[in-house]
């Protein structure tokens, strides 16, 4: 029944969508402007809605309604992810097709795959379409226009062309913060992750931009051209207000400077809070267009507004901070205290502020904890990579240890479902801190392999390290002690390579230690803000915020707006209008997700919980804070550990020799294909060691270095072998 559930589900997101994108393919013709649109505003009762009742009907409520749907999609998929577990235990496999194969490996883009560039150009293609047809329609008419304005032709063109980039930039605007909700309901039913979609935000930005761009300088041209510079600081009672465009324009035009690659490395806090002028962008655009219209883009704005203010309230509680194990290659993990409740898919990535660090910056941090193995603990590992890394570092492995350390989160956001076990191999290609992400993904086939009994697919863990003491970042392929872990029941083989040291240092440090800490009685376990059925109650938010806003809205329409434009001489101030309309979503927004939030931290059972975690907490003296971990290494899951791992030094394998080239064993060969296809950017001595693979389903997955990645992917793209399915994991965020 679950199926077909989310089968129907599925259709009928598919088909909204479709005719979603009907509409804004048919907006620019005249079949739309003069035919169908004039039905639907007769249908939208202005008494209660005014001008905008056409366009929420139209634009917002079908999107909003397919994120309603997406949510009980969701929550049907999460509450059956126990017979997806029993059908893959039974040998049910999914194959990947070509489409997800990457295409283009190196360039402005990135690493895309078949879908996207023909998503990609769909899109581009629907943005040209636009444009051409309003030149097309509106150049049939613009000599009488410009005789009845007292303009040339070429005058009158300029004005029309800057209308029509205005339209055909907020198509781009209308999608453009999808990507950015962390929390989507929509993009995971389509098989998206809002971090894997933040290269489609910064496509959308950057065509924005240029066309919004282009927009105000063909409106500054006629202005100038016409002598009617005046009218650039005009703000209308009724219409277009000139002023409020530019402002916007401006704010759009500094966040998007701070968006350049150079100066987005170097100056990462000023690319940081510059993009927060997206809030003066987004009100002053809503002033400039007038409400009614600003209902075509509003949709995936008002899914962003949800989901800012659950990261706000989530934001607001200090989380309960056990433990720390300081890593001598100047990292450290964080072991928090999780509520049962809570759980989330591997490669998940949480946000994480320090007050006494910052109290304003939040930096993404993969979680290597897998909330079924360690059902009270949650953990990242974070690798001092900047200034404030550095920091958190120097605080937590200061000689005086610290007795608590005050931390608030967002999160966790991932993958609603994943699908690892699909295939047959599971090669792993990591540089430097990028194999932590494989952390949560080896512990969940440990669960997995322990729970179901289930066959696993063998797993090849390819790692690259600077030097020796960075050894000990696998170590924390296993949960801190106390949790069961046994790795007997899958095929782990793991390679590392430590590329600066020639050999073996005795002297130098490769295990972690471990700090033990004592958190207030105020701090709270990681918990899911609207419990467990987090799904049902963001439709919940969504679908009741949005009917709160439609009642309070007609209700003031019809009895306030509509009086004045009707029965007096007056005219209702538009920017008005637009600033009540925003004020009531934003009350709807945070009246409803509060109680939500409230509702649920009444019913949850948490009190509990701490009372077992601090019960089960050992007791040690100040002195003995911080101590060895070989102790923990004398367990056996680590002794498993330490003999599925290899550690080559200084050395590259001659790919050519016959001893190499001999082997069957599918670990040997890819492990040298993928990691010394990263060093020596070879492809052809690899192609008869592709062959071998043929006949089972290899998964490859590589997270690091830029160049890594692009490397690793071309032997996917390459098209030697159509059971390399590659997934590419970056630190996008």
């Amino acid at each position: 029944m679950a199926r077909e559930a989310q089968s129907i589900i599925r259709l009928l997101v598919v088909l909204l969508f479709l005719g979603c994108i009907m509409i804004w393919i048919m907006m620019p013709t005249n079949t739309f402007n003069l035919k169908w649109f004039p039905k639907i505003r007769g249908k939208a009762d202005p008494t209660y809605f005014g001008a905008q009742g056409e366009t929420i009907l139209m634009y917002t409520f079908p999107v909003l309604l397919i994120a309603t749907l997406g949510c009980v999609y969701l929550h049907i998929a999460k509450k059956s992810s126990n017979e997806s577990n029993i059908e893959i235990r039974n040998g049910k496999k999914h194959g990947t097709t070509i489409w997800n194969r990457p295409m283009l490996v190196k360039g402005p883009l990135g690493i895309v795959s078949i879908t996207e560039i023909a998503f990609l150009l769909m899109f581009i293609a629907l943005l040209v379409w636009s444009f051409t047809t309003y030149l097309h329609i509106g150049f049939k008419t613009v000599a009488k226009t410009a005789a009845e304005y007292g303009n040339t032709v070429e005058q009158e063109k300029l004005y029309s062309v800057g209308i029509w980039l205005g339209l055909v930039g907020n198509i781009c605007l209308a999608f453009l913060f999808f990507p950015v909700t962390r929390g989507s309901s929509v993009l995971p039913i389509f098989g998206l992750t809002s971090e894997g979609c933040i290269k489609y935000h910064i496509w959308l930005g950057h065509i924005l931009m240029a066309i919004f761009t282009t927009h105000g300088i063909c409106y500054i041209t006629y202005w100038a051209s016409t002598n009617k510079m005046s009218e650039m600081l005009i703000w209308t009672k009724d219409g277009v207000s000139n002023l409020a465009g530019e402002i916007s324009l401006l704010a759009g035009l500094f966040l998007w400077i701070a968006t350049i690659p150079r100066i987005r490395r170097k100056f990462f806090e000023l690319f940081f809070y510059t993009h927060h002028l997206y809030i003066i962008f987004i009100i002053f655009y809503i002033f400039h267009v007038d409400i009614s219209f600003s209902f075509t883009m509003l949709p995936s704005f008002y899914l962003f507004l949800v989901d800012r203010f659950l990261r706000f309230l989530q934001s607001r509680r200090g989380v309960r901070l056990l433990s720390s194990r300081i890593l001598p290659c100047e990292g450290v993990e964080l072991n928090f205290s999780k509520g049962h409740g809570l759980t989330y898919n591997p490669t998940s990535v949480m946000f994480i502020n320090v007050p006494s660090i910052s109290k304003l910056q939040w930096h993404p941090f993969t979680v290597t904890s897998n909330s079924k193995l360690e059902p009270e603990k949650l953990s990242v590992v974070i690798k001092c990579g900047g200034a404030w890394t550095q920091k958190l570092y120097q605080l937590l492995s200061n000689p005086s240890p610290i007795g608590r350390l005050g931390i608030s989160v967002e999160g966790p956001y991932g993958p609603a479902s994943t699908n690892y076990l699909r295939h047959d191999t599971l090669v792993m290609v990591s540089g430097g801190s990028g194999i932590t992400p494989f952390f949560s993904i080896i512990r969940e086939l440990i669960y997995l392999s322990n729970t179901f009994k289930c066959k696993t697919p063998n797993i090849v863990l390819i790692s690259s390290f600077k030097n020796t003491s960075c050894l000990s970042m696998l170590d924390l392929i296993l949960p801190i002690s106390g949790t069961p872990s046994d790795i007997s029941n899958i095929q782990l083989q793991i390679e590392a390579y430590i590329t600066r040291d020639k050999e073996f240092k005795p002297d130098t440090p490769i295990h972690p230690q471990t700090l033990w800490l004592k958190p207030n009685p105020s701090d709270e376990p990681i918990h899911a803000m609207l419990g467990p059925n987090s799904w049902l109650w963001l439709g919940a938010i969504i679908s009741s915020s949005f009917i709160i806003f439609l009642i309070i809205i007609g209700v003031i329409t019809r009895y306030y707006i509509f009086p004045i434009d009707h029965n007096t001489n007056a005219i209702f101030s538009d920017p008005l209008r637009a600033f009540l309309n925003m004020l009531v979503i934003c009350v709807s927004i945070a009246v409803v997700s509060s109680v939500a939030v409230l509702w649920n931290k009444q019913n949850a059972k948490e009190a509990k919980q701490i009372q077992n975690l601090e019960g089960s907490s050992p007791t040690v003296s100040p002195s003995s804070m911080i101590y060895n971990a070989d102790r923990e290494l004398e367990s056996l899951p680590y002794q498993s550990l330490v003999e599925a791992t290899n550690v080559h030094y200084g050395q590259r394998p001659d790919l050519k020799s016959k001893s190499f080239i001999s082997r069957e064993n599918i670990f040997d060969i890819f492990t040298r294909i993928s990691i010394y296809l990263y060093e020596l950017k070879s492809l052809f001595c690899f192609a008869g060691l592709l062959f071998e693979m043929k006949g089972s389903s290899v998964g490859v997955l590589v997270s690091g270095p830029k160049q890594m990645r692009q490397e690793v992917a071309s032997i996917c793209s390459s098209g030697l072998v159509e059971n390399l399915h590659f997934e590419s994991i970056s630190f996008t965020w």
